[in-house]
């Protein structure tokens, strides 16, 4: 062979390498409201960093973060169209998908934290196996924490939050379907147009965990917080299951042990956020109201109505929402 052809050949070699191994990376677009810099951010782009490293370049996890591919139905639709592989999402957007993925969102569901704690132990794995089976595996959830009513005036009664102008996120039909049962018609409204409105009193009250309040400066415009868990928060980073498969044995086990555990750590550190953000609420004047046990004993009968209706209108599997609040009783039993 001459030397000009063997010349040829190694380069032909050289360059089909790296060809090779291009062709052969999967690459996974993922979405999320999450603000680059924030703690879920960094987890997840350490736990990206991690992946491409130990799967030698196999897998890329690319993130797409603080809302630049639009709010969480946008990035659903762009999912479902191909454009994207995968979403950090609050879980109301997988109610398309599944429509039990939002049991824990009922509200007033739980009275406190060791509350979730006994029923996500017993159903995180039911519910991500349900999502799995429809097309889309998830991680684990990520605690967003408990909602409260935020407000300009004190709200301790039904009749209170009756004469209020009160916020829910567009297309939230738990939400909805909770306030119009004690007698509220909500405004409905984008996530990034509720600071405006409160600043230019369209709202005077909103729900939402304390830190994510912080974050979006909320607090800035209100004086009381009604000290009741209203619902349960959590998101979700799924990706779906044809994306996922592509993926060899080998990079599948290794995506769900990092996510996994980055998904865990997130978790963990969003409740030591809200614990933090509590404190800092009350360090800046706002005032905490604790209804009268009476008043509380109004607001759990006309929202267990709500419960009732959402059941009944299919918004979830009375089967689940059966095993849920056995688990539930059952703690309170001290069983």
């Amino acid at each position: 062979m001459s030397p000009s052809r063997i010349a040829l050949l190694v380069l032909a070699w050289l360059f089909l390498i790296p060809a090779q191994a291009v062709q052969a990376a999967q690459v996974i677009k993922i979405a999320t409201l999450s603000p680059d810099g924030t703690s879920w951010m960094r987890a997840m782009r350490a736990a990206g960093d991690e992946i491409t490293k130990r799967s030698q370049g196999r897998v890329e996890l690319r993130f797409y973060p603080g809302g630049v591919m639009g709010n969480d139905q946008s990035v659903m639709r762009k999912i479902r169209a191909g454009q994207l592989q995968g979403g950090a999402v609050t879980v109301g957007a997988l109610t398309g998908v599944d429509k039990d993925i939002e049991v824990y969102g009922i509200p007033f569901l739980f009275r406190d934290l060791q509350e979730v704690d006994q029923v996500r132990k017993r159903m995180d794995d039911t519910l991500l196996g349900n999502l799995e089976s429809k097309g889309f595996v998830g991680f684990g959830f990520a605690e967003g924490g408990f909602a409260y009513l935020m407000s300009n005036r004190p709200l301790k009664t039904v009749a209170d939050l009756k004469a209020g102008k009160v916020w829910a996120p567009e297309g939230d039909t738990i939400s909805l379907t909770a306030f119009e049962s004690v007698g509220v018609s909500p405004i409905t409204l984008p996530l990034m147009d509720v600071l405006t409105a409160l600043q230019t009193g369209l709202l005077d009250t909103v729900a939402s965990p304390p830190a994510g309040a912080i974050a979006l400066q909320w607090h800035t415009r209100v004086k009381y917080l009604t000290e009741v868990p209203l619902l349960y928060t959590y998101g979700v980073l799924v990706i779906t299951d044809k994306a996922f498969k592509k993926l060899s044995v080998q990079d599948q086990a290794l995506v769900r042990e990092v996510l996994g555990r980055s998904f865990r750590e997130i978790d963990a550190q969003s409740r030591r956020d809200n614990e933090g953000a509590l404190k800092a609420l009350r360090g800046q004047g706002i005032q905490f109201l604790q209804p009268a046990p009476r008043d509380m004993e109004g607001w759990r009968r006309t929202v267990d109505t709500a419960q009732q209706r959402l059941v009944a209108q299919g918004y979830f599997s009375r089967q689940v929402v059966d095993k849920v609040r056995k688990i539930l009783a059952d703690h309170r039993a001290g069983r």
